[in-house]
């Protein structure tokens, strides 16, 4: 099975070794199994969300670096809103800001976190590019 090198911060080692034993053992059970949610909480907000919609999303998050904290429903509203009015994100892609906005409202902390994680892994992503868009908001 491939290793993977994850930053955790004490508080979560603590937590990995009361419930697995062993953090190493936390590790192996709790990231496989974060990826196959997020996978499955994207397969669910795509179906939720238009292309433009999620293109909207994926531009208001370039040269975002999203962090714990912030991975919140309140700041996924405050980044597209504000990347919307200052950058006519909504009108670039033709949404409706309005529609938009109570979409977003509907979402859990859970769903807003991995799409923000979504939108922003798209810029570090290896096919970034303007051709790339419309298949990732796609697929």
């Amino acid at each position: 099975m491939p290793q993977v090198a994850a930053r955790i911060n004490n508080e979560q080692e603590q937590w990995l070794k009361e419930y697995f034993r062993t953090k190493s053992a936390g590790a192996e059970f709790i990231l496989p199994w974060a990826v196959d949610t997020f996978f499955r909480a994207m397969a669910g907000l795509k179906q939720q969300f238009t292309s433009p919609e999620l293109k909207v999303i994926v531009d208001a998050h370039k040269d975002l670096r999203l962090m714990p904290d912030t991975a919140k429903i309140t700041y996924l509203l405050v980044r597209v809103g504000d990347m919307c009015e200052r950058f006519a994100l909504h009108e670039k892609h033709n949404v409706g800001r309005d529609a938009l906005e109570a979409k977003i409202k509907r979402l859990d902390d859970t769903q807003a976190t991995a799409l923000m994680v979504w939108a922003s892994a798209y810029w570090v992503s290896r096919e970034c590019s303007a051709q790339t868009l419309e298949r990732y908001v796609a697929s």
